[in-house]
C-alpha cells in the first residue's frame, strides 16, 4: 500500500466519519508499523512471515509510540485529534479495515479495543511527579531581635 493510497482513502473515510482527524489515522498506521517491528524482535526463534497484532497488542505499541512522540503532550494531542479513549483506536482500525489498508482475522473484534488502559494513567500519570515534595522543617535558629 503506498502512502498516496493510504491518504486518499483516510480522506475519504474523514469524510464519512468526522469522528477523528487524518493524523490519528496516519499515528495508527506508524503504530502498527512499530508494534510489528518490536513483536517480531521479541519473537526472533519464530517465523518471520507477516504477524497478525491482536488489539490489545496494538494499544500497547500505541501506547508507547504516543509517548515516545509527544511525551507530556500525549493526551493533548490525542484529544485534539478526537482521541479520548482505547475504544477510539478501535474505530479507527476497523475504519481502515473497512477500506481494506488494514486486515483482520475472523476473531477480531471491536470490543477487544474496549478500555484496555485508562488514558490518564497511560498518558499523563507517567509525567507526574513520584512523591509529594515533604515541606522542609522550619530552622530551629530563630533571629533574636537586637
Amino acid at each position: 500500500m503506498s502512502a498516496t493510497d493510504f491518504n486518499a482513502v483516510v480522506e475519504v473515510i474523514c469524510k464519512e466519519d468526522p469522528r477523528y482527524d487524518r493524523k490519528a489515522y496516519t499515528f495508527v498506521r506508524e503504530g502498527l508499523d512499530r508494534t510489528v517491528k518490536e513483536l517480531r524482535k521479541k519473537e526472533r526463534a519464530r517465523a518471520t512471515g507477516p504477524r497478525h497484532v491482536s488489539g490489545p497488542e496494538l494499544l500497547e505499541g500505541l501506547r508507547a509510540h504516543a509517548l515516545d512522540q509527544y511525551g507530556p503532550l500525549t493526551q493533548t494531542v490525542l484529544h485534539a485529534w478526537g482521541v479520548r479513549r482505547c475504544g477510539d483506536f478501535g474505530e479507527i482500525v476497523f475504519n481502515l479495515i473497512e477500506y481494506r489498508m488494514f486486515s483482520k482475522t475472523d476473531t477480531d473484534r471491536r470490543e477487544d479495543f474496549s478500555e484496555v488502559y485508562d488514558f490518564a494513567d497511560a498518558f499523563v500519570k507517567p509525567f507526574l511527579p513520584r512523591e509529594p515534595r515533604r515541606a522542609r522543617p522550619a530552622s530551629s535558629a530563630t533571629a533574636e531581635p537586637a
